[in-house]
């Protein structure tokens, strides 16, 4: 891999010049980043801890967090030790390493949201099959077949994309290592690379965004026919921020990803990878899970078990 590249490290981009706006931002995405690996720390610790919450719901929430605590740390503590330190080279192999890991876990992110999506579409809409549809063997086979389809599309992504030459600069217009950013700096073809990229978000991607929005549709029509205002209220508050969380996701990767390098501005990629990179992991656990009765009611438990009563 290193023989097929003129180049032995990059130069990461940063978000500011001055240092002080640096230092801002830094803490800021640090604070983010700590909230994150909190609050999905804790609905690993609930959902691990409460038996009341072995159900598939919060065995897919489980491994959401599990996910995004490693989603974030991909990119997240890279960028504020960049703008801190304004230490901005990685190696190459650091670079593919954080190709295959962001590939890897966007990747499994996509399709545990689909999975919630359907696991929701049947609790609310054949609350009676769900038992049957839902249960434990069809949540791990789901589980294992997201985490063997991504591992096979990462790999793929990274050995196409370090196949290439890069001879023209080893400046990464990026806060970290991105398959669109590398494929710019290379001088080779570049053209069985986009078609990939291509064929991967219709694939996976666009499918996966289909279902979800498929599901929401049938969710909404189905809620809409509760005859209690206050249960319709309940459901639609639940629903709609995972509606806002899934498109931001998908909308910002796609526009990153996607878009003609023509019009590319690096400050307005930089700003719109944030959306799909650092705010779901944070997010996540607050409309998933924090805002759910049982989880809180499980939090108040695993407290008073291991704080009070010591």
């Amino acid at each position: 891999m290193a023989n097929s590249t003129l180049v032995t490290e990059f130069f990461l981009e940063v978000f500011a010049e001055t240092w002080e706006l640096r230092v801002l931002l830094s803490v800021l995405f640090l604070l983010v980043y700590l909230g994150s690996l909190l609050g999905n720390l804790i609905i690993i610790i609930v959902t691990t801890v409460d038996h009341k919450l072995n159900t598939p719901m919060y065995f897919f929430l489980r491994n959401l967090s599990i996910l995004d605590m490693g989603y974030v740390s991909v990119t997240a503590p890279n960028a504020c030790i960049n703008s801190f330190t304004n230490h901005r080279n990685i190696s190459v192999a650091g670079c593919a390493t954080q190709v295959f890991l962001f590939s890897f876990s966007a990747s499994v992110e996509i399709q545990f949201l689909t999975i919630m999506a359907q696991d929701r579409y049947v609790a609310i809409c054949k609350p009676l099959l769900y038992p049957m549809i839902m249960n434990h063997q069809f949540c791990v086979q789901m589980t294992l077949a997201s985490l063997l389809t991504s591992l096979i599309l990462a790999s793929v992504h990274t050995f196409k994309t370090f196949q290439l030459s890069f001879c023209q600069s080893n400046v990464v217009p990026h806060f970290f290592c991105d398959i669109p950013s590398l494929l710019r700096l290379s001088c080779s073809d570049t053209f069985n690379n986009k078609l990939l990229l291509l064929l991967s978000a219709i694939g996976l991607s666009g499918s996966c965004f289909t279902f979800i929005a498929i599901s929401y549709v049938r969710i909404l029509s189905t809620v809409l026919k509760v005859p209690v205002k206050g249960e319709r209220g309940k459901a639609f508050s639940t629903c709609v921020p995972h509606i806002i969380v899934v498109n931001l996701f998908f909308c910002s990767g796609a526009y990153v990803y996607f878009k003609p390098p023509t019009i590319s501005e690096i400050v307005e990629d930089m700003t719109l990878s944030v959306f799909y990179t650092i705010v779901p992991p944070f997010l996540n656990p607050i409309i998933y899970s924090l805002r759910n009765k049982q989880i809180k009611e499980a939090v108040k438990k695993v407290i008073f078990r291991f704080f009070i009563v010591e």
